[in-house]
């Protein structure tokens, strides 16, 4: 086999093999060097099945020739490469911004140790991007998942060991909620290959022990993404843990939770469980809008700014969510769409404030005061993606919430016309916080003389902010590729 047909297995080899070779180096230069390449590696090679996928459609690989469902496979079609292109894309971005910021907030002699974890973690999203297995991802799931425990941890500040363990807690509920969901699927159809499961299901369709799967998933994943009201663990763990923890998570791991739901609900169980069945099409609206101005509320009265945009996260779930609800083409695109957009716009937004916190010592609204005239370029890329987080027209989030307000009209609801926009004014609120703290104060005198962020920092978080500016007028990749995946996920021909 060609290297090329290999790649949707090298794709998660890659990063894995990297890990242990990080270990052994002991060696925080030489791990730092082994890692970036194998990120980088995972970025390359997530293109070319993209490309492959585009090109000549999904991608099928047998473990150990094993053909499925009697082995394990990997499969990667319009979605997962889609997914594949945003975790590694942000893994090696974050991870060549995040070598200053780790000077300052890990000891050097864990450096190699963050560097193991870290490419651990990228395996494990990757993992499950490409697994075709329903086992394999709750194991790829649970190696990104105890990789991440530790990584929050490694911060100097103690807080992050409570906020490790509360994850911790809530993450292992969240994992025996899936694993009990999976045993189901398998006790009723006898296959844990995801196509296979989905050939069986119409003979077990509507039997209790399948309701029950779907409940226990949809409970466990929506721990795992932090959906409201099961969001508790992410606004401690994005605040205390390192900030190029920060970023790599905020970017990545609850989206990735996303991805498995959408394989599950529109591939695993089909339409007719989901939302026909039970009223889970009621339930996630319900539980979207209330994410949307729940948490958008709490955030506005936040001092600390990484955890005001954690509390932003819980609220942007909101609006993914939202677009799942509807059950059409349109608002499997918006979710799609807003996975993409908010993981690079919240991504620059920490990879920013990591900055801020190199050179001001931390991140409060009293601190950042005057951050306009210390820092402006930093400034400047907040107030960018501050308003890609509310939508103007213009940048990414704009086209997220323009195929929401889409979903709606097509489906009639035209009053969650106005919830959308009076969520995104609330966003408008904590915003306006950031800008009028940078703006409109003087800085402290003790920090007249910060500078901006190493130039190692401000070029990949430059590059975010550039690409929320970017994917708001050009869609082509992004609303291209969500379209044809929720069109393959709904079956509608396009």
């Amino acid at each position: 086999m060609t290297l090329v047909q290999q790649l949707p297995v090298l794709v998660a080899v890659v990063p894995l093999a990297a890990a242990p070779v990080a270990l052994l180096l002991r060696n925080r230069h030489l791990a730092f060097l082994v890692v970036l390449a194998a990120s980088g590696f995972a970025f390359g090679a997530s293109v070319l099945l993209w490309q492959q996928v585009a090109g000549s459609g999904p991608v099928s690989y047998a473990i150990g020739s094993w053909p499925p469902p009697w082995g394990i496979e990997y499969r990667v079609d319009r979605l997962a490469s889609f997914f594949l292109v945003l975790v590694s894309g942000m893994a090696a971005l974050v991870l060549s911004w995040g070598r200053a910021s780790l000077e300052a907030e890990i000891p050097a002699g864990q450096h190699y140790l963050f560097y193991t974890l870290f490419a651990l973690c990228l395996t494990g999203l990757l993992g499950i991007a490409v697994s075709g297995d329903a086992f394999n991802i709750f194991v790829f799931l649970e190696i990104s998942s105890l990789s991440t425990y530790v990584l929050i941890a490694m911060g100097r500040d103690r807080r992050a060991l409570a906020a490790s363990y509360n994850y911790l807690i809530m993450g292992t509920i969240g994992a025996t909620f899936i694993v009990i969901g999976i045993g189901l699927l398998y006790l009723m159809t006898g296959t844990l290959n995801l196509a296979d499961i989905a050939a069986r299901m119409p003979a077990v369709e509507g039997s209790r022990p399948v309701l029950a799967a779907l409940a226990f998933l949809t409970v466990g994943l929506s721990l795992k993404m932090a959906l409201f009201p099961l969001h508790q663990w992410l606004p401690n763990a994005y605040t205390h843990a390192p900030s190029v923890v920060s970023s790599f998570l905020a970017a990545t791991a609850t989206k990735v939770s996303v991805y498995v739901l959408l394989r599950f609900y529109f591939e695993v169980f089909g339409e007719s469980q989901v939302f026909d069945r039970l009223p889970l099409e009621q339930v996630m609206l319900c539980l979207a809008l209330a994410g949307m101005f729940a948490a958008s509320a709490v955030a506005i009265f936040q001092t600390d700014l990484k955890r005001l945009f954690a509390y932003s996260s819980v609220g942007q779930m909101g609006y993914i969510i939202l677009g799942l609800s509807f059950d059409s083409v349109t608002g499997l695109t918006a979710t799609i769409v807003h996975v993409f957009n908010h993981a690079i716009t919240k991504g620059a937004i920490f990879m920013l404030l990591g900055g801020v916190a190199l050179s001001m010592g931390g991140v409060t609204l009293p601190r950042v005061q005057g951050l306009a005239r210390v820092m402006p370029l930093t400034a400047f890329g907040l107030v960018v993606c501050g308003l890609s987080l509310i939508g103007v027209p213009g940048t990414a989030g704009f086209v997220s919430k323009w195929y929401l307000v889409k979903a709606a009209l097509e489906g009639g609801q035209w009053w969650l016309v106005f919830l959308v926009v009076g969520s995104s004014l609330l966003a408008v609120i904590y915003v306006w916080r950031v800008v009028e703290a940078a703006y409109f104060h003087a800085p402290r005198a003790d920090l007249v003389a910060a500078v901006e962020a190493p130039l190692s920092m401000l070029v990949p978080a430059g590059l975010l902010v550039a690409g929320t500016v970017y994917f708001g007028l050009e869609t082509t990749f992004t609303v291209g590729s969500a379209a044809e995946a929720a069109s393959v996920l709904l079956g509608v021909p396009r």
